[in-house]
């Protein structure tokens, strides 16, 4: 079963068997707009906790997406290299940004629920 989390810096994460999905919310894409590019990560990449992950870039601004916990990049949604509105559709969807092996999963307990973001962005 799959639990998700929310950071403050707008990114969802959806852990399922120590592999977690990573995007931005729904909120997020409002507030940039409509995505024109999607910088997509580098396979077998160690990140570490609030690493820039991926750039997107909207018709109003480029905006980093950080890691929200540590792990290694084990895949790239390649469907936004050719179809970065994908986010803005499906931001919470199929427009998830990069997947990754989770190094510790008791940083997950730092990261917001579902109410709890949804009471950050007021």
């Amino acid at each position: 079963m799959s639990k998700t989390y929310f950071t403050e810096d707008h990114e969802w994460i959806r852990v399922e068997d120590g592999v977690a999905t990573v995007g931005i919310t729904d909120y997020a894409q409002e507030q940039l707009g409509d995505l024109v590019f999607v910088e997509l990560p580098e396979i077998g990449k160690a990140m570490k906790k609030g690493d820039t992950a991926v750039v997107v870039e909207s018709v109003k601004a480029a905006s980093d997406v950080y890691a929200p916990v540590d792990g290694e990049i084990v895949e790239a949604n390649g469907a936004l290299s050719g179809d970065p509105a994908l986010v803005n559709s499906a931001a919470q969807g199929d427009g998830w940004l990069w997947k990754m092996k989770l190094a510790d999963e008791s940083q997950l307990s730092g990261l917001l629920d579902e109410a709890g973001y949804k009471a950050h962005i007021g």
